[in-house]
């Protein structure tokens, strides 16, 4: 292929992951070799779209695999954080697999007692597979670019993989469960190229207000809130304006006081309890009247109510929303920066993951 973006990446998300579900399970099988099965206490660690991926695969994990699964930045738990000595798994995300901060908190925990740990990453033979016990291959393969897209979605798309497979294993979910959920991640997925069509036309229609914009906020609930957080961490790195994703509910004690007729919001729907739509609906109608530029990725309308509504069309399963859910958000840096004359495949910083020891590896991006 010609020097990949990140467009282009975004773009082959749909064969890709189509790809990695019908390979299921035996990339996850490799992974959870060796694991004991009735281990409850889990461990995620992971940083960025690492940890952002982990947010949006929780409740699926939990709710499949019947475990606790708690969530932490690698280096304020090296540093700061006490072992849970009835901790038994421990993932460390990091899709280079070059996260010197992931790789010592996982030395760390290792250093303090046995347990299961287990690499998720794109490259099956980066350094910090040398420190654990398996490896889940997310089967994006690397990524050339700063800006993680694909990754992002195939690392999503793992844990909740893993978190089936593992409860079909502690028998939990059914053969016929299996299957069913197995053909709903393919539906699904088979949705990504119109959901990006969808987004880049809803671009062209907004085209000069997101040009325009000085911030953006975007607003979630549930298990959509990793798709929010990977909204500011994305817009952060390409769009280059003050970015926040943020829970419906905290965004109420606070953050809510910045608003102003200059700022840009986007309203996550997914289906939820309807108490959680309510309160939702309320807000957004709430900010309608204290700024025009309001919009909304709704996974709960197969049409668009208004010309602010970008509509995805329904997911039953609010736990596997944010799967489809972080695809407008990355078409969005891919115009919206270009929009706002960023190039953002002219790399920048170059010298930084060396500057600041962030990375094993100088970073091998084109």
């Amino acid at each position: 292929m010609s020097k990949p973006t990140m467009l282009s990446y975004i773009l082959e998300e749909q064969e890709k992951l189509t790809a990695a579900i019908n390979t299921y399970p035996a990339n996850i099988d490799a992974a959870i070799k060796g694991l004991n099965l009735d281990a409850a206490n889990w461990l995620v660690l992971g940083t960025g779209s690492s940890i952002n991926a982990a947010k949006s695969a929780k409740y699926y994990i939990e709710k499949m695999a019947e475990v606790k699964l708690a969530i932490e930045e690698p280096y304020n738990f090296t540093h700061y954080e006490k072992i849970d000595p009835q901790l038994q798994v421990v993932l460390g995300i990091s899709q280079s697999g070059q996260s010197t901060s992931t790789i010592e908190a996982m030395d760390k925990i290792t250093n303090h007692h046995a347990v299961h740990t287990m690499a998720v990453t794109s490259i099956s033979d980066s350094e910090i597979t040398k420190v654990t016990t398996s490896t889940l291959d997310v089967l994006s393969g690397r990524e050339r670019v700063g800006y993680v897209t694909l990754g992002f979605s195939a690392t999503v798309l793992a844990l909740m993989l893993l978190g089936l497979r593992i409860g079909v294993k502690k028998g939990l979910i059914t053969e016929e469960q299996e299957t069913a959920e197995l053909k709903d991640f393919l539906e699904l997925t088979s949705r990504f190229n119109h959901a990006i069509e969808a987004t880049t036309s809803f671009f062209e229609t907004h085209r000069k207000d997101f040009q325009a914009a000085p911030r953006f906020t975007s607003i979630a609930y549930g298990p959509a809130v990793g798709t929010a957080k990977e909204m500011e961490t994305k817009f952060s790195e390409t769009i280059r304006v003050p970015s926040l994703g943020v829970e419906l509910e905290a965004f109420m004690h606070g953050p809510y006081l910045e608003i102003n007729p200059e700022h840009r919001l986007f309203f996550i729907e997914t289906p939820a309890k309807p108490e959680i739509i309510e309160k939702a609906g309320l807000l957004k109608a709430y900010e309608q009247r204290h700024t025009e530029h309001v919009f909304t990725i709704s996974l709960r309308e197969n049409e668009a109510e208004d010309a602010n509504t970008l509509a995805l069309g329904e997911c039953t399963d609010e736990f596997k929303a944010p799967y489809l859910a972080v695809i407008p958000f990355q078409v969005f840096c891919w115009y919206i920066s270009r929009e706002k004359g960023i190039d953002i495949t002219n790399r920048i910083f170059t010298d930084f993951s060396q500057a600041v020891k962030s990375k094993t590896v100088v970073q091998d991006y084109v």
